[in-house]
């Protein structure tokens, strides 16, 4: 087999071949709607070594058009071709937003539950501190994987080339003087997310904000709970025991959200 994207066949020749091996690794998944395919079959199908094919399938899967099972490796058609797509998000949305409002009074501070959609952060619910002065973004909201406690946690759930694809493609913008500006910086503070369980903002997504985020498990989407608060009633080293207090009472919430039919 040729390698199609090899250098030196560049222009609108090669741009339009490359549209052609995109379409056709869509349609060998859609033929295999319900068991996926696994990397070896797929560049078989579309003629291609299995190294084009992987990054044709590592770009797909950033923006959703395709995802991997994480436990056989098979990959089959994403969320972005299901129409029930913000359905899933709107049920999630209602399974999650009495237990959150639980968790917010018990902890007393902004709590948010977010997933992975595309290449960016979505904030699914946020149910917001009664305190007067505090930290929220608002449902629906958008934010970057690299400056977010949500988007670190959730980066541990995919596979390390597509991340490596999303961070191409949404840039890693300095939003504070904290804020982590290099892939292998990130990359690093993933590995040590997965490794403790939890993931912290450091005042690194805005100056006077912290947050701490723990993985929700088992849904169709990479996807976190936190709590965020303003960064003088939140201090870092408390961060922690946050998380385990989060994990310790979010049991209810992963159950209602994993019920979510997808």
């Amino acid at each position: 087999m040729q390698e199609d994207d090899a250098a030196g066949q560049g222009g609108a020749g090669y741009n339009i071949r490359a549209v052609d091996r995109v379409c056709d690794v869509l349609d060998a998944l859609q033929q295999q709607p319900a068991t996926g395919m696994s990397l070896a079959a797929l560049a078989e199908a579309v003629s291609l070594p299995k190294s084009s094919t992987l990054r044709y399938l590592s770009a797909l899967e950033a923006r959703n058009y395709v995802e991997r099972d994480t436990e056989d490796g098979s990959y089959r058609l994403g969320l972005a071709f299901r129409p029930q797509r913000f359905d899933y998000h709107a049920a999630l949305r209602d399974a999650v937003l009495p237990h959150l409002v639980k968790l917010r009074d018990r902890f007393e501070e902004t709590m948010n539950f977010a997933v992975l959609d595309g290449i960016e952060v979505v904030h699914v619910e946020v149910v917001e501190s009664e305190r007067r002065v505090r930290l929220a973004a608002s449902r629906g909201e958008r934010a970057c994987l690299h400056s977010t406690a949500t988007g670190k946690v959730m980066a541990g759930q995919v596979p390390e080339s597509r991340l490596r694809t999303i961070l191409e493609q949404a840039g890693m913008p300095e939003f504070t003087a904290d804020t982590i500006t290099t892939v292998d910086g990130f990359l690093d503070e993933v590995k040590l997310t997965v490794e403790r369980g939890w993931g912290i903002d450091d005042c690194e997504n805005q100056p006077d904000g912290r947050c701490v985020a723990v993985p929700v498990d088992g849904l169709a989407v990479p996807a976190a709970l936190s709590l965020s608060a303003p960064a003088s009633r939140f201090a870092s080293e408390d961060a922690q025991r946050v998380a385990h207090l989060l994990k310790k009472h979010m049991g209810p919430l992963m159950d209602a959200a994993r019920d979510v039919p997808h």
